[in-house]
């Protein structure tokens, strides 16, 4: 039968060999949350130009399809235009800012209303402009 004998030194990890895992670990964290925080930015910043261009588009659709523009975001959700009034992606509510024009867009159109809309968010986008101009 042979005997085996256990060096002490050679079980675990020395203090040198764990400093140089966490500092490598503490290095690749380093780099990657900004540019998850960064890929974050850019899909909130996507979904509140997709969602922009189609309260656009369904508010030109109510307004030549009624002849008349909606007074109300709710009237495009009542309209079935919409299922629901979609929530801004950096304010989280539905809160979006509506601009009233008094000027008729389309020839046949009766009533004015609601021309524009943006967001209601006072942030500034990563191209440096507000998104409240968008």
């Amino acid at each position: 039968m042979v005997s085996r004998r256990k060096n002490p030194h050679s079980c675990g990890f020395t203090l040198i060999e764990m400093m140089i895992v966490i500092s490598i670990m503490l290095i690749l964290v380093s780099i990657a949350v900004p540019l998850y925080n960064q890929s974050v930015l850019r899909a909130k910043e996507s979904v509140l130009r997709q969602d922009l261009f189609t309260l656009r588009s369904v508010i030109s659709q109510f307004t030549l399809d009624k002849q008349r523009a909606p007074q109300s975001l709710d009237d495009l959700v009542q309209a079935a235009y919409l299922p629901k009034v979609p929530n801004d992606p950096f304010t989280g509510q539905s809160n979006w800012q509506v601009e009233q024009e008094d000027v008729l867009l389309a020839v046949d159109q009766t009533q004015p209303g609601i021309s524009d809309v943006h967001s209601a968010s006072n942030q500034t986008g990563s191209d440096g402009t507000a998104y409240s101009s968008w």
